[in-house]
């Protein structure tokens, strides 16, 4: 294991985080809010100790190996957020403990939403912008952003982004080079950026609030500069700007890619993730609708459709944008909402859960087992689309389903034997193993209630969603330290 390579590569890792610190002390001088202090303490101490780590090693290079990749992409999400939580714990306000300031910076980074924090409305813009954009960095996974620059100091990038890329199959490129993929990813997702700024600016928010809701929302990641989230607004028009661009977040950015590239549709059109991606959209929406309507939720059809389209999506798309406490719903609503979380968006997508493409080859393998019980002599393939897939990606997507299900379990177990509720345990392990972020109980509005031992369960939770149950896995494994 090359251990002097990867302090070299974490030192410059700190080092480009320690420059995020700038522009919430920027805001904060804008705004004269009083918290820029505490940025620009975190600056300083990110960047002495980056340099520190990444200076006695800077000539140790060498080609990373899958297992060097793994253990960086693990490392720098651990640490970074550590370091991301250096301004949190520093802020007079909110005066966080550092348990808290840990769970805020994790769930941030990791896009999940979940919050501890209360009286958002009244903490200082620095802090807001800086939770917005922490959430904006991790949203594609900065290993990405990384994988485009590092290239250029000497560190090859194809590991860490097989190690960092959701989804089953990991081969595929865009471009030949990965640094060029990584480009052209990080260019649609600014574009996209700033097309959401401008439109919820547009729709009638102010500048800063466009700018913060544009990050969570492309990022999937549903912190909001407001207690009321969406609902601070109340506005229809606002809504279906956020449920446009979750939508088109939630996608495979591949697709994007060679949409633009090839300046048709008929990608999406082609696709088969794609599709049943849409229809779970549809049909959530639908049922939501109807039952609200059947309840008499809302006094008129508008209202409950607006409603039932916008928490659909919010939710299943793993964002937790919330326009009203769905948790008040009939009860069907909330749980059939939470359990959408589990499919999440598409793979290669700023969406959490395990990804609709992992859903629908469970099912595949479902229905092909049951026909080898009617026809045991027959051979049947599996196809996504015209593509026979390779035995070894259903094997992997069954083992991944497994792992998932192992964790969740444990993890729930340890929040029950905290004390915790059946409903708020399973919700709360949902919400954050999902990147989702609300869960139900004790834990709809925010995480504040829960014991400091529950939340840093959860934040184990956050790391083993976003970095897709294997990559953190593997770590536990003898063979993995084995020369």
């Amino acid at each position: 294991m090359q251990y002097k390579n990867i302090i070299r590569i974490l030192g410059l890792l700190v080092t480009l985080l320690s420059v995020t610190m700038l522009p919430p002390a920027i805001v904060s001088l804008i705004y004269r809010d009083g918290g820029g202090v505490p940025f620009l303490t975190a600056f300083a101490w990110c960047l002495f100790i980056g340099i520190a780590a990444w200076y006695p090693n800077r000539y140790e290079k060498g080609d990373l190996r899958a297992r060097e990749g793994f253990l960086i992409v693990v490392l720098f999400w651990v640490v970074l957020a550590s370091f991301s939580a250096i301004p949190l714990m520093l802020t007079e306000q909110p005066n966080l403990t550092t348990t808290d300031a840990f769970f805020e910076a994790f769930s941030g980074l990791t896009t999940t939403g979940a919050t501890i924090l209360t009286q958002i409305d009244g903490l200082p813009h620095a802090v807001l912008f800086y939770r917005q954009q922490l959430q904006w960095l991790g949203g594609m996974g900065i290993i990405v952003l990384a994988v485009a620059v590092l290239p250029m100091l000497g560190i090859g990038g194809m590991q860490l982004y097989r190690a960092e890329t959701p989804g089953p199959v990991k081969d595929s490129k865009m471009t030949p080079r990965i640094a060029d993929t990584a480009k052209h990813l990080w260019y649609i997702y600014l574009s996209l950026t700033i097309a959401c700024a401008l439109c919820y600016w547009l729709a009638g928010m102010s500048v800063f609030d466009a700018i913060c809701h544009s990050f969570s929302t492309i990022a999937i990641g549903g912190f909001s500069t407001h207690d009321e989230s969406m609902g601070y607004f109340n506005s229809p028009m606002i809504n279906l700007v956020c449920v446009v661009f979750l939508i088109i977040a939630g996608v495979n950015f591949a697709l994007h890619y060679a949409t633009v590239q090839s300046r048709s549709f008929r990608s999406y059109i082609a696709d088969p993730e794609f599709k049943i991606f849409i229809a779970i959209q549809f049909a959530l929406t639908l049922i939501c609708f109807l039952v609200l309507m059947h309840h008499g939720t809302y006094q008129d059809a508008d209202q409950a459709l607006d409603q039932a389209l916008f928490q659909s999506v919010s939710i299943s798309t793993t964002a937790g944008f919330a326009t009203t406490s769905f948790a008040d719903w009939p009860t069907l609503l909330p749980l059939l909402l939470i359990f959408s979380s589990f499919i999440g968006g598409c793979a290669g997508s700023t969406g959490g859960g395990m990804k609709v493409v992992r859903a629908i080859l469970l099912y595949l393998q479902g229905i092909r087992e049951l026909n080898k019980l009617v026809h045991p002599k027959a051979i049947f393939s599996i196809k996504l689309g015209k593509k026979t897939l390779p035995n070894r990606v259903v094997e992997a997507v069954w083992g991944f389903f497994s792992a998932y299900a192992a964790v969740f379990v444990i993890c729930m177990l340890l929040l029950l034997a905290s004390g915790m509720d059946n409903i708020s345990a399973f919700t709360a392990v949902a919400a954050c193993m999902n990147n989702l972020g609300p869960g139900l109980g004790e834990v709809a509005a925010n995480f504040a209630s829960i014991s400091d031992f529950s939340k840093w369960v959860l934040i184990v939770a956050m790391l083993f969603g976003r970095l897709e149950i294997f990559t953190l896995l593997v770590l536990f494994t003898p063979a993995f330290w084995r020369d």
